[in-house]
C-alpha cells in the first residue's frame, strides 16, 4: 500500500470544492482532512503522507461538501468563542459573523461582576454557552420556541456542564410573549439575540436554503418580524446600564438602529459591520 502526499489530496479537494462554488474551498478542504485524521487543522503540515483509505475518506466528505451540504453537518460541530457546539439537521448553524457580537458583549461586561445574561432565540445554545464559558460567574438564561433546536441546545448544555462550565438555564418560550422572563424585568445586564431576520424571498446560499430550518432564517415584515418583539423584550429586561446586541440582515443597517432609537429607555445606539464590512448587528444601552 503506497502512502500518498496529504498536500496533494488537499489541493485536489480544494479544486473540487472551488468548482462546486464553495465560498472557502481551501479552508473547508483542510478542515475536512483534519476531521478525517482526528487532528487540529494547524497540525496538517506535520503529516506529509497518508494511507489510501484516508485519501478515500477525505474524498467522500469532499463529494458531500461539493453538494453544498454544510461543512458543520459533515464534521458535526461549529466553533463559537472558546467552545464548540454540536450541530446538524434541524438547528441553525452558527456563523463566524456572530463571533463579533459575542466579542462586543463580553467586552461590555468586563467590569460587571456576576452578570445576568439572556440569550433570545438561542438555537443550538451557541451564544449562551460561549458566554457561560467565558464568564463562569455569569447567570445565563436561554430561550427558543423550536423544540428541535432546544433538543440540540440541551445536548450542548449538558456537554459543556460536563466539561466544567457553569450551567445555563434553558427554556422553551417565544419573544412575542410579553410575559417572557417577567421575573427578570429590570435586572438583566446583557441581552443577546441572533433571530431569524432574512426577508422572505431572499436568495441565500444552498447551505442555508437546503439545510438550515426555514423559521430560523426567514422572517416576515421585511425580516423584522422577530426583531421588533425582541427589542421590546430586551428593553423590558435590561437594568439601567445593561446592554443589548442583536444581529440583523445587511439591509437592516438603518432600520434596526431606528427601532432601538425609538425606545426611549435605550441610548448609545450603534451599528456594527461583519467581517466583510456589511452592517450586521446593532447595539444599545439602557439609560
Amino acid at each position: 500500500m503506497t502512502r500518498q502526499p496529504l498536500r496533494l489530496a488537499i489541493l485536489e479537494a480544494e479544486r473540487l470544492l472551488a468548482e462546486a462554488g464553495v465560498e472557502s474551498p481551501r479552508t473547508d478542504a483542510e478542515l475536512l482532512a483534519a476531521h478525517v485524521l482526528g487532528v487540529e487543522r494547524g497540525r496538517l503540515p506535520l503529516i506529509p503522507l497518508v494511507d489510501p483509505p484516508v485519501v478515500d475518506a477525505i474524498g467522500q466528505l469532499v463529494a458531500q461538501r461539493a453538494k453544498r451540504i454544510p461543512l458543520q453537518h459533515l464534521t458535526g460541530w461549529a466553533a463559537v468563542g472558546g467552545i464548540t457546539v454540536d450541530v446538524g439537521p434541524g438547528v441553525f448553524v452558527p456563523r463566524p459573523e456572530t463571533e463579533l457580537l459575542l466579542e462586543w458583549t463580553l467586552t461590555s461586561l468586563q467590569n460587571v461582576p456576576d452578570p445576568l445574561v439572556v440569550d433570545l432565540c438561542t438555537g443550538s445554545g451557541a451564544l449562551a454557552l460561549a458566554i457561560a464559558n467565558a464568564r463562569p460567574d455569569a447567570t445565563v438564561y436561554a430561550v427558543d420556541n423550536d423544540p428541535v433546536a432546544l433538543s440540540w441546545a440541551r445536548r450542548n448544555a449538558e456537554a459543556r456542564t460536563a466539561e466544567g462550565d457553569t450551567a445555563i438555564r434553558l427554556y422553551s418560550g417565544d419573544v412575542t410573549d410579553g410575559a417572557l422572563f417577567a421575573e427578570l424585568d429590570g435586572l438583566v445586564d446583557a441581552v443577546v439575540c441572533n433571530p431569524p431576520y432574512v426577508p422572505r424571498g431572499t436568495r441565500v446560499a444552498p447551505e442555508v436554503s437546503g439545510h438550515d430550518p426555514v423559521n430560523a432564517v426567514y422572517a416576515d415584515e421585511g425580516g423584522l418580524e422577530v426583531i421588533r418583539p425582541a427589542v421590546s423584550c430586551a428593553a423590558r429586561l435590561l437594568k439601567p446600564g445593561g446592554v443589548l446586541a442583536i444581529e440583523h440582515d445587511e439591509r437592516h443597517g438603518q432600520s434596526v438602529p431606528a427601532l432601538l432609537s425609538g425606545r426611549r429607555v435605550l441610548s448609545e445606539v450603534d451599528d456594527h459591520p461583519d467581517l466583510a464590512g456589511r452592517p450586521r448587528f446593532a447595539t444599545a444601552r439602557r439609560g
